[in-house]
Protein backbone atom coordinates (compact mmCIF):
# COMPACT_ATOMS: atom_id res chain seq x y z
CA UNK A 1 0.00 0.00 0.00
CA UNK A 2 2.48 2.50 0.89
CA UNK A 3 4.73 1.61 -2.55
CA UNK A 4 1.27 2.75 -4.26
CA UNK A 5 1.38 6.06 -2.41
CA UNK A 6 4.61 6.80 -3.61
CA UNK A 7 4.26 5.93 -7.05
CA UNK A 8 0.93 7.66 -7.40
CA UNK A 9 2.59 11.01 -5.53
CA UNK A 10 5.83 10.91 -7.70
CA UNK A 11 3.50 10.50 -11.12
CA UNK A 12 1.12 13.56 -9.74
CA UNK A 13 4.71 15.59 -9.02
CA UNK A 14 5.60 14.18 -12.64
CA UNK A 15 2.83 15.22 -14.14
CA UNK A 16 2.27 18.49 -12.75
CA UNK A 17 5.62 19.37 -13.35
CA UNK A 18 5.12 18.49 -17.34
CA UNK A 19 1.87 20.82 -16.68
CA UNK A 20 3.68 23.89 -15.44
CA UNK A 21 6.26 23.90 -18.28
CA UNK A 22 3.78 23.58 -21.20
CA UNK A 23 2.66 26.66 -23.35
CA UNK A 24 -0.97 26.56 -23.77
CA UNK A 25 -0.42 29.99 -25.46
CA UNK A 26 0.55 30.15 -29.16
CA UNK A 27 2.33 33.19 -28.69
CA UNK A 28 2.15 36.25 -31.58
CA UNK A 29 6.14 36.71 -32.54
CA UNK A 30 7.71 40.35 -33.59
CA UNK A 31 10.84 40.68 -35.15
CA UNK A 32 12.98 43.37 -35.95
CA UNK A 33 15.53 43.42 -38.33
CA UNK A 34 17.97 46.30 -40.29
CA UNK A 35 17.28 46.37 -44.03
CA UNK A 36 19.17 46.90 -47.16
CA UNK A 37 22.93 45.91 -45.61
CA UNK A 38 21.24 46.51 -42.04
CA UNK A 39 21.75 42.85 -40.74
CA UNK A 40 18.86 41.38 -42.88
CA UNK A 41 18.51 40.63 -46.61
CA UNK A 42 15.41 42.16 -47.52
CA UNK A 43 14.83 45.56 -48.97
CA UNK A 44 12.69 48.33 -48.99
CA UNK A 45 9.83 47.28 -51.10
CA UNK A 46 9.51 49.41 -53.94
CA UNK A 47 6.78 52.21 -53.14
CA UNK A 48 10.13 52.50 -50.10
CA UNK A 49 10.72 52.49 -46.66
CA UNK A 50 7.94 55.20 -44.83
CA UNK A 51 10.04 57.99 -42.85
CA UNK A 52 9.86 58.40 -38.97
CA UNK A 53 10.34 60.23 -36.13
CA UNK A 54 11.42 59.57 -32.60
CA UNK A 55 7.71 58.98 -31.98
CA UNK A 56 5.40 57.34 -34.77
CA UNK A 57 2.68 55.07 -34.85
CA UNK A 58 1.28 52.07 -37.28
CA UNK A 59 -0.86 49.39 -37.43
CA UNK A 60 -0.41 46.00 -37.59
CA UNK A 61 -0.96 44.41 -41.25
CA UNK A 62 -5.09 43.44 -41.61
CA UNK A 63 -4.23 39.55 -41.98
CA UNK A 64 -2.75 39.32 -38.39
CA UNK A 65 0.94 38.89 -39.88
CA UNK A 66 3.36 40.79 -42.51
CA UNK A 67 6.43 42.67 -42.61
CA UNK A 68 6.55 46.96 -42.24
CA UNK A 69 9.09 48.74 -43.19
CA UNK A 70 10.56 52.09 -42.03
CA UNK A 71 13.70 54.31 -41.95
CA UNK A 72 14.75 56.19 -39.17
CA UNK A 73 14.47 59.92 -40.58
CA UNK A 74 15.08 61.97 -36.98
CA UNK A 75 18.46 62.75 -37.91
CA UNK A 76 18.90 61.03 -34.06
CA UNK A 77 20.82 57.52 -33.86
CA UNK A 78 18.57 55.24 -31.64
CA UNK A 79 19.75 53.72 -28.69
CA UNK A 80 16.65 51.87 -27.47
CA UNK A 81 12.75 51.37 -29.24
CA UNK A 82 9.49 51.03 -27.13
CA UNK A 83 6.76 49.46 -28.80
CA UNK A 84 3.59 50.10 -27.31
CA UNK A 85 0.22 48.17 -27.82
CA UNK A 86 -2.96 47.13 -26.47
CA UNK A 87 -3.84 43.81 -27.25
CA UNK A 88 -1.54 41.15 -27.17
CA UNK A 89 -0.65 40.64 -23.39
CA UNK A 90 3.36 40.98 -22.68
CA UNK A 91 3.74 37.29 -21.24
CA UNK A 92 1.92 35.84 -25.02
CA UNK A 93 4.85 38.13 -27.05
CA UNK A 94 7.94 36.69 -28.28
CA UNK A 95 10.75 38.85 -29.84
CA UNK A 96 13.57 38.98 -31.97
CA UNK A 97 15.89 41.33 -32.84
CA UNK A 98 19.36 41.98 -34.22
CA UNK A 99 19.86 45.88 -34.15
CA UNK A 100 20.37 46.04 -30.31
CA UNK A 101 21.22 43.65 -26.96
CA UNK A 102 18.17 42.77 -25.80
CA UNK A 103 13.98 42.91 -26.51
CA UNK A 104 11.95 42.60 -22.96
CA UNK A 105 7.80 42.45 -22.81
CA UNK A 106 6.16 44.28 -19.73
CA UNK A 107 2.47 45.10 -19.08
CA UNK A 108 2.56 49.17 -17.67
CA UNK A 109 0.22 50.54 -15.26
CA UNK A 110 -2.38 51.37 -17.90
CA UNK A 111 -2.67 47.85 -18.91
CA UNK A 112 -0.74 48.37 -22.24
CA UNK A 113 1.96 46.65 -23.13
CA UNK A 114 5.79 47.47 -24.22
CA UNK A 115 8.26 45.66 -26.08
CA UNK A 116 11.58 47.67 -25.59
CA UNK A 117 14.26 46.50 -27.61
CA UNK A 118 17.33 48.28 -26.01
CA UNK A 119 21.45 48.44 -25.90
CA UNK A 120 24.06 48.73 -27.78
CA UNK A 121 27.91 47.58 -27.72
CA UNK A 122 30.58 47.52 -30.30
CA UNK A 123 33.15 45.05 -30.95
CA UNK A 124 33.58 42.17 -32.86
CA UNK A 125 29.73 41.22 -32.60
CA UNK A 126 28.33 44.88 -33.19
CA UNK A 127 24.57 45.92 -32.10
CA UNK A 128 24.29 49.44 -32.85
CA UNK A 129 20.56 50.62 -32.61
CA UNK A 130 18.82 52.10 -35.55
CA UNK A 131 21.46 54.74 -37.25
CA UNK A 132 20.00 57.97 -38.70
CA UNK A 133 18.72 57.04 -42.16
CA UNK A 134 18.93 53.63 -41.24
CA UNK A 135 16.05 51.55 -42.41
CA UNK A 136 14.66 48.80 -40.53
CA UNK A 137 11.89 46.17 -40.41
CA UNK A 138 9.02 45.24 -38.40
CA UNK A 139 7.89 41.57 -38.38
CA UNK A 140 4.48 40.56 -37.42
CA UNK A 141 4.50 36.52 -37.51
CA UNK A 142 2.47 33.80 -36.58
CA UNK A 143 3.41 31.17 -34.49
CA UNK A 144 1.35 27.47 -34.67
CA UNK A 145 -1.68 29.47 -36.49
CA UNK A 146 -2.17 32.69 -33.60
CA UNK A 147 -1.49 35.77 -35.18
CA UNK A 148 -1.36 39.52 -33.88
CA UNK A 149 -5.03 41.05 -34.37
CA UNK A 150 -5.38 42.40 -38.05
CA UNK A 151 -5.43 46.52 -37.64
CA UNK A 152 -3.78 46.91 -34.06
CA UNK A 153 -2.63 50.68 -33.53
CA UNK A 154 1.34 50.29 -32.24
CA UNK A 155 2.88 53.22 -30.91
CA UNK A 156 6.94 53.93 -31.31
CA UNK A 157 8.81 55.91 -28.92
CA UNK A 158 12.81 56.03 -30.01
CA UNK A 159 15.45 57.00 -27.32
CA UNK A 160 19.06 58.76 -28.85
CA UNK A 161 22.07 59.38 -26.67
CA UNK A 162 22.80 63.40 -26.53
CA UNK A 163 25.08 64.64 -28.63
CA UNK A 164 28.62 65.65 -26.87
CA UNK A 165 28.02 69.02 -27.56
CA UNK A 166 24.74 68.65 -25.46
CA UNK A 167 26.94 66.92 -23.06
CA UNK A 168 29.90 69.44 -22.86
CA UNK A 169 26.24 72.21 -22.36
CA UNK A 170 24.97 70.39 -19.51
CA UNK A 171 28.44 70.03 -17.52
CA UNK A 172 29.00 73.75 -17.92
CA UNK A 173 25.54 74.65 -17.13
CA UNK A 174 26.42 72.63 -13.61
CA UNK A 175 29.75 74.15 -13.44
CA UNK A 176 28.20 77.40 -13.29
CA UNK A 177 25.60 76.66 -10.50
CA UNK A 178 28.39 74.94 -8.29
CA UNK A 179 30.09 78.08 -8.73
CA UNK A 180 27.64 80.51 -8.00
CA UNK A 181 26.08 78.85 -4.67
CA UNK A 182 30.02 78.93 -3.72
CA UNK A 183 29.85 82.57 -4.29
CA UNK A 184 26.70 83.12 -2.42
CA UNK A 185 27.82 81.12 0.41
CA UNK A 186 31.08 83.30 1.05
CA UNK A 187 29.34 86.56 0.96
CA UNK A 188 26.59 85.06 3.72
CA UNK A 189 29.15 84.27 5.98
CA UNK A 190 30.24 87.81 7.45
Amino acid sequence: MKISRICACALLLILGSVMAFADGIKDPKIIIHGVNGGGSPTHCPPQGCQNVGMNFSFNVPESGSGTLFFTNASGKNWTSLALIEKGVPANAISCAQTLFLSCTTKTLKDGSVEILLSGIKGGTNPRKGILAGQSFSIDFACVKGNCWPGGLGVGGHANAVPEPGTVAFMVTGLGAIVSRRKMWKSCFKV
